[in-house]
């Protein structure tokens, strides 16, 4: 069947119609099994009582009797000899009887619902007759009142089960005409429910991913251009400046300028869209910690600079640990970059209940106030040329500020006076994390000071 209505309301329809079959077969086992010989000791007794007044007032006696039963019950009843003559008025009525040698009966003969019931000796019969027969207009309004409701009941059924996969079906239309904004609005909590659910899931993934690849085109074409530019230009001095190794120089550092910015957008990439290479685990902060400022501390060294650890954290967060490596390493790189030669690096851990807080701080220029939201955004750099110097491509926060959302985190910028703070912080009840989760900059931490 092309229509899931249809399908659904024969359906239905079939099984309402069986159930009515096996309800009507039960009811009849039941009127056999227990009612009937409730009437059939009626009967005995109505008999007993005939014979009764038989033998006290004879015909007469009979014909009282009888009289009372018709006005009580609304029907004809008779005391047959073993002839089918009525006892109280010589009526021959052998049409009532059934054949032998059957002793009792009861149901619709010609036309009339007649019951008969032979006393032990076999000299009389019972009988009883009921003319009226049961007419279908009787019943014919409850008929179709049932049915109406059963209609009706059917429908409802039909359109809560279909209109919601159609609802889904037209949601994944739109999807795949490139709306990636298509979304299926459903409360409900059944299988249907759920498969909204996971649709909404897969469509805001797609969004995410074709979004990202999008944005990714777009920067990996801007961010380029100009390294290209320079290389080409210094492609050119080589062939033609006397001095050809700084020529050469200049190609290197151009050529490496490219190679750190491919590598970098792909780890962003990796971050913000390969859900299936991340894996939960329990992860140390303390130890995570050391091992990044030992990692460090090595490039500090190059700028005569030193890192200071305050604090510890003595915890466990879920998560993913080689993201929350990256996500302090980036951290600590930046500040590392931007530090004057011989300053010192500030490293400040602290913890709660609820939280634990990740603070690093340099005491290089800092950055202008209205830049301090932007900097953890892909490719943002204030200074062109100050990046270019120390090989920044200004991805290292927005990868840093990714990782951490993917945690359910926060990561906020702040001015130090003198330097740059960042302060990364990090639910401790954090059971996994959920690509779907963006936090904003609130919920940070206070900081305890540098």
């Amino acid at each position: 069947m092309k229509s899931l209505y249809v399908a659904i309301l024969i359906a239905m329809l079939v099984t309402l119609s069986l159930s009515l079959l096996v309800f009507l077969l039960i009811s009849n086992h039941m009127n056999e099994k227990y009612m009937y010989p409730v009437f059939e000791a009626m009967d005995e007794l109505e008999l007993e009582s005939a014979l009764n007044a038989l033998k006290t007032g004879g015909p007469q006696g009979v014909s009282s009797y009888m009289e009372r039963l018709n006005q009580l019950f609304g029907t004809s009843h008779y005391l047959l000899d073993s002839e089918g003559v009525d006892i109280a008025s010589g009526t021959r009525h052998t049409e009532l009887l059934p054949a032998a040698p059957t002793s009792k009966s009861r149901g619709f003969v010609n036309g009339r619902y007649i019951v008969t019931h032979r006393s032990d000796d076999g000299a009389h019969w019972f009988v009883a007759v009921d003319p009226r027969q049961p007419r279908w207009s009787t019943f014919l309004p409850y008929y179709l009142l049932v049915l109406a409701v059963t209609g009706v009941l059917c429908w409802l059924a039909a359109v809560g089960i279909v209109s919601p996969i159609r609802r889904i079906a037209a949601s994944m239309v739109r999807l795949g005409k490139g709306e990636l904004s298509a979304r299926v609005s459903l409360r409900r909590q059944d299988e249907i429910g759920e498969l909204a659910c996971s649709f909404n899931q897969m469509a805001a993934q797609l969004q995410r991913l074709l979004t990202s690849e999008r944005r990714l085109l777009e920067d990996i074409s801007h961010e380029l251009r100009s390294p290209l530019t320079r290389l080409k230009f210094a492609v050119r001095l080589a062939r033609t400046d006397a001095d050809r190794g700084a020529a050469l120089d200049r190609v290197e550092r151009e050529t490496n300028r490219i190679t750190s910015l491919v590598s970098e957008i792909v780890e962003m990439t990796r971050v913000e869209n390969d859900s299936l290479s991340r894996k939960t685990e329990n992860v140390d902060l303390d130890e995570l910690i050391e091992e990044t400022v030992s990692d460090g501390q090595l490039e500090a060294d190059f700028r005569n600079c030193k890192i200071r650890v305050e604090g510890q954290l003595s915890c466990e967060v879920s998560g993913d640990q080689e993201l929350l490596r990256r996500a302090v390493e980036n951290v600590l790189r930046n500040a590392i970059r931007h530090s004057p030669e011989r300053a010192r690096i500030d490293v400040i851990l602290d913890r709660n209940a609820e939280f634990a807080t990740i603070t690093v701080r340099d005491h290089g220029p800092g950055v202008p106030e209205e830049f301090l939201t932007q900097i953890l955004e892909p490719f943002f750099r204030v200074d062109e040329a100050r990046e270019v110097t120390s090989g920044g491509v200004g991805l290292g926060l927005s990868i840093a500020k990714r990782a951490v959302q993917l945690h359910e985190g926060t990561i906020v910028a702040e001015n130090a006076a003198p330097g740059l703070r960042v302060r990364i912080t990090i639910p401790l009840n954090t059971v996994g994390f959920d690509v779907r989760t963006t936090p904003n900059g609130a919920g940070a931490m206070p900081d305890r000071g540098a």
